[in-house]
């Protein structure tokens, strides 16, 4: 029997609405990056009473050190800050992508960056202490639960959108946020 963790992941959840909007965002993705600087905007204009945003980390191999920064954004959510720290990593990373991509998913100069490099670039742009919560013992079980919540459910690229436990193959990150408030209101 294993013991239970020593951390709290807090959930990537926000607003209490009984519509469910669930996100598979893999964090440099440059579509992923577009969904989210839109989530907020559509969380307020479809009241948070109205529907609930969960967010999923859906790290993808061709984006090279999407394992390192998705474990990264959950240890941020063990933070004192929980969701709200991972928040502001998500924003740091899309405000910086160039910092944690490669050119053409295989060139340029993160090809020397390793990944404690990586860590401490988070750590500058996003003013988060991710170094101690990156190392936890046991966030890994945090990263498959992520994994695994996508595969059962036939998530295969990111961004993917899923409202009251759908798929929504016809959603796109180029949408407007007046498109999605439309869609999850309805």
């Amino acid at each position: 029997m294993s013991a239970a963790p020593s951390f709290h992941a807090d959930p990537l959840i926000w607003g209490h609405g009984p519509r469910l909007f669930e996100v598979f965002l893999e964090p440099t993705c440059p579509f992923s990056v577009r969904a989210f600087a839109k989530l907020d905007d559509t969380l307020h204009a479809a009241g948070p009473e109205r529907i609930t945003l969960k967010i999923h980390l859906h790290s993808q191999p061709w984006h090279m050190y999407s394992g390192v920064i998705t474990r990264a954004v959950l240890a941020a959510s063990t933070l004192p800050a929980g969701k709200e720290a991972a928040k502001t990593l998500l924003a740091a990373i899309a405000a910086h992508r160039a910092a944690f991509e490669f050119e053409h998913h295989c060139a340029g100069p993160n090809m020397s960056a390793s990944p404690n490099e990586i860590i401490a670039r988070l750590e500058a742009h996003s003013g988060l202490p991710l170094a101690a919560a990156f190392a936890t013992p046991g966030l890994d079980r945090e990263v498959k639960r992520h994994t695994r919540y996508a595969r059962q459910n036939g998530i295969h690229a990111s961004p993917t959108f899923m409202v009251d436990g759908l798929v929504q193959n016809d959603m796109s990150s180029g949408d407007d946020v007046a498109t999605w408030v439309a869609r999850l209101t309805a």
